[in-house]
């Protein structure tokens, strides 16, 4: 298997991975903050244990020692946890993935603002699909009784700070980040913890608790290793597989209609971003 097929598979698999993390929001039966602090304290935890099995401690320090774009990226991917679950526990899941496959535009306005990379015009015009199609979701949030603009809003944040973490990792891009997430998980559950009883939950829950935190560790660690081998057009392409899947997968699971607004919405997104990268890799094979 060459690099650029192995970097393929990697990112595949943790998109995979990723796309039952909604279905354990919306299966564990808790107070949003209690799940956030599970869904941070698990997968922070596995990831932790994993690294210090395979390398020890050698590898923390470069990635909490590069200055601003680590402390970034632990501040960042922290607030994730409890944004995100904010986000699937205020509106449908559909809602939330495909507001989330916007977040290569948001990258793209990071990268400009602190990497002084160019907007062209093929990324203009995407960006004007993509906020008609988040323009059409949110209008959709209020015709669907699961919807809520309040949960939007939380999956519009989530979108904006993993763009802005992909930036942080690209500043120090000669450093692996991965030791970093478990001490922005593990940080963000120790936040959380006096605002939450999440004790009495793991008892009764622990088999969903451990599952959904083996999915996000699994899936961030692959994340975060398969992108450096294949060049971002195609990373946002296999991420867009988790947009159509998560809603499919919750649909069937527990009968969440995700509505035809958030179907119309979601097509134009995808849609757009699918063209736009499609362009961008037909033009370097050329």
């Amino acid at each position: 298997m060459n690099t650029h097929a192995k970097g393929l598979f990697i990112t595949t698999i943790g998109v995979l991975f990723v796309v039952p993390d909604s279905l354990y929001v919306r299966l564990i039966e808790a107070e949003p903050l209690v799940t956030a602090f599970w869904r941070g304290m698990s997968s922070g935890l596995l990831i932790l244990l994993g690294l210090l099995a395979l390398q020890g401690t050698k590898g923390f320090r470069p990635a909490l020692t590069t200055g601003w774009p680590s402390v970034a990226y632990i501040v960042l991917i922290a607030s994730t946890a409890p944004a995100f679950v904010l986000a699937i526990t205020n509106t449908s899941v559909a809602n939330v993935v495909l507001i989330f496959a916007s977040m290569p535009i948001f990258a793209a306005i990071f990268s400009w603002i602190f990497l002084g990379e160019g907007i062209g015009l093929r990324m203009i015009l995407t960006m004007v699909a993509v906020i008609l199609g988040l323009g059409i979701i949110a209008y959709g949030s209020s015709e669907n009784e699961i919807a809520s603009w309040k949960g939007d809003l939380w999956a519009v944040y989530v979108c904006i700070a993993y763009a802005g973490a992909i930036t942080a990792i690209r500043v120090g891009k000669d450093v692996s980040m991965i030791p970093a997430v478990p001490v922005a998980y593990i940080g963000a559950a120790l936040v959380l913890m006096p605002f939450a009883s999440p004790w009495e939950v793991f008892a009764e829950q622990w088999v969903l608790i451990l599952g959904h935190g083996m999915f996000i560790a699994v899936a961030t660690c692959l994340l975060a290793m398969g992108p450096r081998y294949i060049s971002s057009a195609e990373v946002s392409l296999l991420i867009l597989l988790e947009s159509v899947l998560a809603p499919l997968l919750v649909w069937a699971w527990i009968g969440e209609d995700p509505g035809r607004w958030a179907l119309v919405g979601g097509v134009i997104v995808i849609g757009a971003l699918l063209v736009s990268n499609l362009f961008v890799l037909l033009r370097r094979a050329a």
